[in-house]
């Protein structure tokens, strides 16, 4: 098995829905700068490391009728797919690495909170940014939370890649216009402070 899936399995397999350090209820910031997008309720959405998250759930709360959700485990997935029961189908659900992902079509928002700071090194950034680039519509929006240069130094056990505006803008700008990008103070469930930023950008 890949290091990484095991490593992500282990963590499913080990810990409930709320207790990993970046479990939102609601996850409001993301769903925030979602609505101001003002899009059609069938853009197609695909969320990056979704695992077992709420955004989906929230989405198609909302009427959104076009969602995927990749994720490296089995386990983050399956665990979702049980949450939901039959609304499950109504979502597209990717199982891959990241790094090794060939997306099967073009969408509309990309959006990824928490995933894209477990990739330390440059030339997985690059694989990172050439997926983005092949995966989004002219002038779709990609929505990325990761952490801040204030940040985790780890999580889950995993180094983690901090990241500024001027880093995040230096990387993505050759394909993707920065449309804004502020701080977040994520509460974690065991009331520890984690310090993220959100950067949103056009497709060029």
């Amino acid at each position: 098995m890949n290091i990484k899936k095991e490593h992500w399995e282990t963590v499913y397999a080990d810990k409930l829905l709320t207790e990993v350090s970046w479990y939102e209820k609601k996850p409001e910031t993301s769903l925030n700068i979602i609505a101001d997008l003002n899009l059609p309720k069938n853009a197609a959405i695909i969320d990056i490391g979704g695992g077992d998250s709420l955004l989906a759930d929230h989405l198609l709360a909302l009427g959104y009728t076009d969602i995927a959700v990749l994720d490296i485990s089995d386990k983050a997935i399956e665990r979702a797919k049980i949450r939901l029961g039959d609304s499950a189908q109504q979502i597209e659900w990717i199982l891959s690495d990241i790094l090794e992902f060939k997306p099967p079509k073009a969408y509309d928002v990309w959006h990824d909170r928490a995933a894209f700071h477990f990739l330390t090194g440059e030339q997985d950034q690059r694989t990172y940014l050439k997926n983005v680039d092949l995966s989004l519509k002219a002038d779709a929006i990609m929505v990325l939370s990761t952490f801040a240069e204030d940040g985790p130094e780890r999580c889950s056990g995993l180094a983690v890649r901090q990241h500024s505006e001027k880093s995040l803008n230096k990387l993505f700008g050759e394909y993707l216009e920065k449309l804004q990008c502020f701080h977040i103070d994520h509460r974690t469930p065991f009331q520890t402070i984690q310090k993220f930023i959100y950067c949103s950008f056009r497709r060029r």
